[in-house]
């Protein structure tokens, strides 16, 4: 099966990260597309005489690769494509083998390049990579190719030049080439945006690789009148999530821009909030009296949780159990998710003395088994990492035996922080894509689906149990659930939760439909035949109910739970 996948901007580092999981632990092939950030990469034998400029100066970086090839530059308007394939018949990974898959690698793109209108392009014997008019006697070279094969499978892969600002080039001899130019598809006198683009290179790549099957999706495109000039020559920005999508609903209004970006999706304006709920998403009120002493416990603790913050159906059920989710630096969210109930004016200053009130609490409630979450604070310098590190080491310290699961933000990518959290080894590590690839821009502004997947596959390759969460009735189709699933299970997701969204207020966005018991049963068995060790899926399933069972199975082979069944 081929999975490609349009991922819009993404940091090189957690693009490496990504395939490098997908190389390692895969058993599909995958298409990565995606534009880069500004940055310059080179294979271990480059020649740094080749980099003319000190890429910090132009609010870029370099990175040292595992592909072969000199120095190139990725960026803005560029299309960077990462194929992952096992190739059929190949055991190696030899010189000869890698010669005949960049040859076919580079037939791809010239296919793609000739339905895209650009005729007179072709190969170099002696350089590797795609040609505008090669027999001229001036060709310009206006796709780059640097792969690495072993034992059959392939990472790295080819920059295809779109609307690239050419001006980047001149601060290196690209692929130590120094007697010939660089050029992009508007020069070459084709006017295509990245959209029109990536539909191309996916038809060929499938028609190429797909033979065996395959599914696609897509992150949603930037709408804009003015195509991909809005990109060139702009330098890098401190996060690329944020850079390439706007906040949608900073002050929870409904403005009109979101009213357009539901339209440019298909959806309109959903279920009325007032409409009464199917019979499956009645939560049962059940103040007993282990729910008033897990309450007493942390109101004297003073303590958050993201039971009540977020509004959680299953509260009642979960404290009567003893059972609370902790929710640290603070009430407060820096980012503005269109599904979440979390207060989003300024926050405070963390409080030191957390980790300790969240072990004490813990210690007196005898948990076996507690989850730490928090909101997200970009502006922390470390996301709010230091914080996870601390309350486990602390949860750790007073309560021995007591498992410590965390259900993290993305800490904006930032490697060093993912590792203070990574190094704490939480029993269980949790990050939450939340939806489908199409609908990241719409139901978290701020996130990215490819960072979200960069997370938990760095988490797993520090050998981490880890875990995600999909939400569903925002306007995804079963079989955009079911391509979210096949990613977390390529990034080696140990455990899934998938759940019902249910709009807090009108303020937030609409519930597109309610999912019924029988579709959260098919998605369940879907996980666990796909590998997945633990599937919690069910209308009123949130990320950390049953958290201590899911742990538990995830420890003991795949279990496909569903809450319907159970009347949940």
């Amino acid at each position: 099966m081929l999975r490609v996948r349009w991922l819009g901007r993404v940091e090189y580092r957690e693009a490496h990260d990504l395939q490098r999981q997908l190389f390692k632990a895969s058993q599909d092939d995958h298409l990565l597309l995606l534009e880069h950030q500004h940055v310059f990469t080179g294979g271990p034998n480059a020649d740094m005489s080749n980099l003319l400029t000190n890429p910090a100066t132009l609010g870029a970086t370099y990175e040292r690769t595992d592909r072969g090839g000199d120095i190139t530059y990725h960026g803005p308007g560029q299309l960077t494509g990462y194929p992952v394939l096992s190739l059929p018949g190949r055991k190696g990974g030899g010189i000869t083998e890698t010669k005949a898959y960049i040859h076919q690698l580079e037939q791809v793109l010239l296919d793609a390049l000739n339905d895209l209108g650009l005729k007179d392009c072709g190969r170099i014997d002696r350089y590797p990579g795609v040609w505008a008019a090669p027999a001229s006697g001036k060709p310009r070279k206006i796709a780059a190719i640097g792969v690495r094969m072993s034992r059959g499978r392939t990472m790295h892969g080819f920059a295809l030049n779109v609307n690239t600002d050419l001006s980047w080039f001149d601060h290196i001899i690209p692929c130590g080439i120094k007697e010939f130019s660089v050029t992009n598809l508007r020069n070459e006198g084709v006017e295509a945006s990245m959209s029109e683009v990536v539909e191309k290179v996916s038809a060929v790549a499938i028609e190429t690789w797909g033979t065996q099957g395959f599914d696609i999706a897509t992150t949603a495109f930037p709408q804009t009148t003015r195509g991909l000039e809005d990109f060139e020559g702009r330098r890098a920005s401190s996060d690329p999530a944020k850079d390439e999508v706007p906040v949608l609903l900073r002050d929870r209004k409904t403005t009109r821009r979101r009213q357009r970006q539901l339209d440019d999706l298909g959806l309109g304006n959903g279920i009325a909030i007032t409409e009464r709920k199917p019979s499956w998403m009645k939560a049962r009120i059940d103040l007993n009296s282990g729910y008033r002493r897990v309450r007493k416990t942390l109101e004297t603790l003073e303590l958050n949780t993201v039971c009540e913050e977020a509004g959680c159906p299953n509260i009642y059920e979960c404290w009567g159990e003893s059972t609370a989710t902790f929710m640290i630096n603070g009430a407060r969210c820096t980012r503005a998710c269109g599904f979440c109930l979390v207060d989003t004016r300024r926050p405070d200053a963390p409080d030191p003395d957390e980790p300790r009130q969240v072990a004490e609490a813990v210690a007196e409630m005898g948990l076996r088994h507690t989850v730490v979450t928090a909101v997200a604070r970009d502006d922390l310098h470390d996301g709010g990492a230091s914080a996870f590190a601390a309350t486990i080491t602390t949860v750790r310290d007073r309560n021995p035996g007591t498992a410590v699961e965390v259900l993290i933000p993305d800490c904006k990518g930032d490697p060093e922080a993912l590792r203070a959290v990574f190094d704490a080894r939480p029993d269980v590590l949790s990050h939450n894509v939340e939806t489908v690839a199409r609908l990241q821009r719409r139901v978290r502004p701020s996130a990215s689906y490819a960072r979200s997947l960069s997370v938990l596959a760095r988490a797993k390759a520090a050998g981490l149990t880890t875990k995600s969460s999909i939400i569903v009735g925002l306007g995804e189709t079963d079989d955009e659930v079911e391509g979210c699933l096949a990613d977390l299970t390529a990034v080696g997701c140990d455990i899934v939760t998938i759940g019902q969204y249910l709009q807090p207020t009108t303020s937030h966005l609409p519930v597109e439909r309610w999912v019924e018991p029988a579709t959260f049963d098919r998605w369940a068995v879907y996980g666990e035949a796909r590998g997945i060790d633990h599937v919690e899926a069910g209308p009123l399933t949130r990320s950390s109910y049953h958290a201590r069972q899911a742990a538990e199975s995830a420890a003991t082979g795949p279990v496909a739970v569903s809450l319907s069944a159970r009347g949940g």
